[in-house]
């Protein structure tokens, strides 16, 4: 990333609003987000349990899930400013719902639906952000400034956590405390629909007529288009899932990310469980362990970031994917059996290195081995499988986990499932063609 570029792009004075308006927003979930896990895992009024685990999991990636593919049909048709406008005050009215229903000790279906909502407005918002960059940076500087947005607001994503961690030390960590905290976050969306105000309210588009244009119809036809439109985000899911069922790498390398989060969204919640039932005697002890086994998974995606380049330029990416699904069936062998905070801290570092190292192989694979002209709907199809097979592997263990997460069975059906999730992919991988780069 050029340093003259980047300065050059945050001199726009729109772009500083638009990018002021992503972080106040991505602040806030982060302060959100702490707060639902405090409540619902780590209240010294409750204690956790697999079935609240499972559902959390599920409202929080099922927007991203499910709604992602549908979100482009009406950010192309709708106000972008109005869309970072009003998004953020249906989410701060929500939240307060959300305060209301906390502060009263509810957490049933009608607090799930309220966290749902306010977490699929999210996938309009940031996906509307997206889409109003190219109108506020120069077409050459796009890439960088959208690099420069995406990793700035997962980072202060981070932060807003740690802002939440320390408002509910300020608060408290009960009902009362949770309230206040989410009520401190709604004022924050507010202050992000505010920012937005001061963007030029054409600017981000769609110009009427190219959306008109876009969407094949003429006045009086919106109801139609919206239907034709989500239709065909359908059509175009089955068509990508076909064009993956003809390149068999591709399928494969899907196949492998789909099993690999199914297995990670089982360890995942062993260990939000252990945190709070087994490594800590008090609930804020518990968030805090959580927080360490983030925090050291994280650092795992940050090496995999350094290792994977170098190692698959030696070794296929095939055989990498491979060894790391047998180094996650090792290493849940030798450092999570033993069920100890110190050994499942090392294991959550090698699991971060796994995820993500199987990860950019997997993307990699699909960004060779796709025609261009179908990739927008593969990697549609990959979000999907990428997020409700994590989601399904959450509901799935909630059917038989107890409430400390000591699970030792389990632990060794994941070992074992690991090392033949690795020999089965091997095998097929060398029975394939290799992958021949698609030329755009």
């Amino acid at each position: 990333m050029k340093a003259g570029e980047l300065g050059a792009i945050v001199r726009g004075r729109d772009f500083r609003r638009l990018y002021a308006t992503r972080l106040t927003s991505q602040l806030t979930d982060g302060v959100f987000q702490v707060a639902l896990a405090g409540y619902v895992f780590f209240s010294p009024e409750r204690q956790a349990t697999a079935g609240k685990a499972a559902a959390a999991f599920a409202v929080t990636l099922l927007p991203y899930s499910a709604l992602g593919p549908f979100a482009g049909v009406f950010i192309d048709r709708w106000q972008r400013r109005q869309i970072l406008v009003w998004t953020p005050v249906l989410r701060a009215m929500v939240v307060l719902v959300v305060a209301a229903l906390v502060a009263s000790g509810q957490d049933g279906v009608g607090f799930f639906l309220a966290v749902l909502v306010v977490l699929g407005v999210n996938r309009f918002f940031l996906s509307a952000l997206s889409a109003a960059l190219p109108h506020v940076v120069r077409r050459e500087h796009l890439v960088t400034a959208n690099a420069f947005s995406v990793t700035s607001g997962t980072v202060i994503a981070f932060v807003g956590g740690g802002a939440g961690y320390l408002l509910r030390a300020l608060f408290g960590g009960g009902q009362q405390g949770t309230a206040l905290i989410l009520a401190a976050g709604a004022g924050m969306y507010l202050a992000a629909g505010a920012i937005s105000t001061l963007l030029p309210r054409g600017l981000l588009g769609p110009y009427p007529a190219e959306a008109e244009a876009l969407a094949g119809r003429g006045p009086g036809q919106d109801a139609q288009g919206v239907r034709d439109a989500l239709g065909a985000v359908l059509t175009g899911l089955a068509d990508g899932a076909r064009h993956i069922a003809g390149r068999r790498q591709a399928a494969l390398a899907l196949a492998a990310i789909s099993f690999h989060r199914f297995v990670y969204g089982i360890i995942l919640m062993m260990t939000l469980l252990l945190c709070r039932g087994h490594f800590a005697d008090t609930a804020d002890e518990g968030l805090a362990t959580l927080a360490l086994m983030l925090g050291v998974s994280g650092a795992g995606y940050f090496a995999a970031a350094l290792l994977t380049p170098p190692v698959v330029r030696r070794i296929s990416k095939q055989a990498w994917i491979a060894l790391q699904l047998a180094a996650a069936s090792a290493g849940m062998l030798l450092l999570g059996l033993p069920f100890s905070e110190k050994t499942w801290t090392v294991g959550a570092f090698a699991l971060g290195v796994v995820s993500q190292g199987i990860k950019l192989c997997v993307d990699t694979t699909l960004q060779e081995s796709i025609d261009d002209a179908y990739r927008g709907r593969v990697f549609s199809v990959y979000d999907m499988l990428f997020n409700t097979t994590f989601a399904a592997a959450a509901a799935l263990a909630a059917t038989w986990l107890p409430a400390d997460g000591v699970a030792s069975m389990t632990l060794v059906a994941v070992v074992v499932a690991y090392a033949a999730g690795a020999a089965a992919f091997w095998t097929a991988s060398i029975r394939s063609p290799k992958t021949v780069p698609v030329r755009d």
